[in-house]
């Protein structure tokens, strides 16, 4: 019987010890952060504010408007090193490019204008002057038409088969952050100072609808089409918003980090990546109208920047100089 006792006591104990350690293993596993750091590319001597990114996905190059410095960079990202600088900018800040033409647009807040760069070495293509405070692009694919926002509030559609502007689109004020929807002709469009998304109808060129922001300095946004979801994130208070494509109505509100600037939504997984400029990155988990933060990331501060790309399935997180620490293009790669 002692004998009997001994063993059940052996085989608790053991059953205790494997319990524990499984119990451990699942919590380092639920503890494996939803963004890991994978590497660190060095764009030297970057003394100012980093704006937008772009890619070329066909040569794998990355763009990044250095705003503070007044030129772009050229990142290999297949050689994880800076390329090549385009100089003579004038407060770069939206950058995009069009695959079909090998073209590469840079929108300056300096002079109003948006610049074009063609081919493999960038050489000058032309400019386009919109008068003021240059700032954001977007491309439509199944166009090639692209959008600008600018000014005290317009934004300027263009044909870069003759790089003029064919159509422009009066706001409110000046034009944040904007998307255009796949799944429809709309285009919706952050525009802070009146505390509104404004909803454009691209092939009409004009405003069709404004819907209300409550909370203030509603700068980045992206699209979450397969829920019909417009995601906005706010500064003052930091939130993140999230809206109905149909109507505006709002759906969900959450705690952010602060001053954020980029915001993209990661349909794979069904996630939220938000960065700010007080120096930490959000993870959000979506799931059916709740919105979870999985993750408040460090980074540096003011870096509010960043581009997802799902074919690459990475994050770039532009990280302007700091104290011990060069300006440098963090890439995260989301888990699992």
């Amino acid at each position: 019987m002692k004998t009997m006792r001994r063993y059940c006591v052996v085989c608790f104990t053991v059953i205790a010890v494997a319990t524990v350690a499984v119990d451990r293993s699942l919590g380092q596993a639920s503890a494996t952060p939803p963004l890991q750091l994978e590497n660190k590319i060095t764009l030297g001597a970057v003394s100012g504010r980093i704006d937008h990114l772009a890619i070329d996905l066909a040569r794998q190059r990355l763009f990044v408007a250095e705003l503070g410095d007044d030129r772009v960079q050229v990142v290999d990202l297949k050689e994880s090193s800076a390329q090549r600088v385009i100089t003579g900018l004038k407060r770069p800040q939206g950058i995009g490019y069009v695959p079909s033409s090998d073209t590469l647009l840079v929108a300056n807040a300096g002079d109003g204008s948006v610049q074009l760069f063609r081919g493999p070495n960038y050489e000058t293509a032309g400019q386009i002057d919109l008068g003021d405070d240059a700032d954001n692009i977007r491309i439509d694919p199944a166009s090639n038409r692209i959008f600008v926002g600018y000014g005290n509030g317009s934004l300027a559609e263009i044909d870069p088969a003759t790089n003029g502007k064919i159509a422009d689109v009066p706001l409110r004020a000046h034009p944040e952050s904007f998307q255009l929807a796949r799944s429809s002709r709309r285009i919706f469009v952050n525009v802070p100072k009146s505390r509104e998304i404004a909803v454009i109808d691209r092939f009409a060129s004009k405003q069709v609808a404004n819907w209300p922001v409550d909370t203030g300095s509603n700068f980045p946004m992206t699209l979450d089409e397969e829920s019909g979801r417009i995601l906005v994130a706010s500064r003052n208070p930091a939130q993140l918003g999230v809206f109905s494509m149909q109507d505006g109505t709002i759906i969900a509100t959450t705690d952010s980090c602060g001053d954020s600037d980029d915001l993209f939504f990661d349909a794979k997984r069904h996630r939220v990546y938000l960065i700010c400029g007080d120096g930490y990155l959000d993870v959000f988990e979506a799931n059916g109208d709740a919105y979870r933060r999985s993750a408040h990331m460090p980074t540096i501060s003011g870096a509010r920047t960043a581009l997802f790309v799902p074919d690459l399935d990475r994050l770039f997180v532009a990280a302007r100089a700091n104290p011990g620490e060069p300006a440098a293009i963090w890439v995260f790669r989301p888990t699992p």
